[in-house]
């Protein structure tokens, strides 16, 4: 049976500001046309809503296993019809991910790496947490970026992945703002 999440997440600054600094570091760094893929929407979607009212500078997919959090896309979806034109959800579990489903992605926000993987996927073929990157690296430019959260309890698991990879060459470091860490495609 496929792994879910259920739970609606609602946004909470004060414990989980990830998705609140992604908007104030796309501003922050003038990201305009890009594509972005976001893992774990929350069901407060502020990352699409605020996209939809700045005019949709970017295109964002987001992925949730959270049926909860989806009907909540949904309705917001029926209720502002611009909001699906530059952002769209996928439900489904991430440890899924297919590169040829995937559209060219120039950001790829990955706070909640490691925090879901469990013996579950095993039993349906998932990826790994590295995998996982290696997936959206693949469809990923030299210079797109990826994201970490450095507030997730499961932060330093998903930073020894990134380590290894900026050590292998494949990522470098391009910084932080406020609790992201931010990696560069090389």
């Amino acid at each position: 049976m496929l792994q879910i999440w259920d739970v609606n997440w609602y946004l909470d600054e004060a414990l989980c500001p990830c998705d609140v600094h992604l908007i104030e570091w796309l501003e922050a760094e003038g990201v305009r046309g890009s594509t972005v893929f976001h893992f774990g929407t929350g069901g407060h979607h502020v990352l699409g809503l605020s996209n939809m009212e700045k005019g949709a500078p970017n295109t964002i997919l987001g992925i949730t296993a959270s049926p909860k959090e989806f009907d909540d896309f949904v309705k917001f979806a029926i209720e502002k019809p611009t909001l699906s034109r530059d952002y769209q959800v996928l439900f489904g579990d991430i440890y899924l991910l297919n590169a040829r489903m995937l559209p060219r992605i120039d950001v790829a926000s990955l706070f909640h790496l490691c925090e879901f993987r469990g013996d579950s996927q095993d039993a349906y073929g998932g990826l790994t947490d590295r995998q996982v990157i290696e997936t959206l690296l693949t469809v990923m430019p030299v210079g797109g970026r990826v994201l970490l959260y450095t507030g997730s309890f499961a932060y330093p698991d998903a930073a020894r992945i990134a380590d290894a990879l900026v050590a292998e060459g494949v990522l470098a470091e391009a910084g932080t703002f406020k609790t992201l860490r931010v990696l560069t495609k090389n």
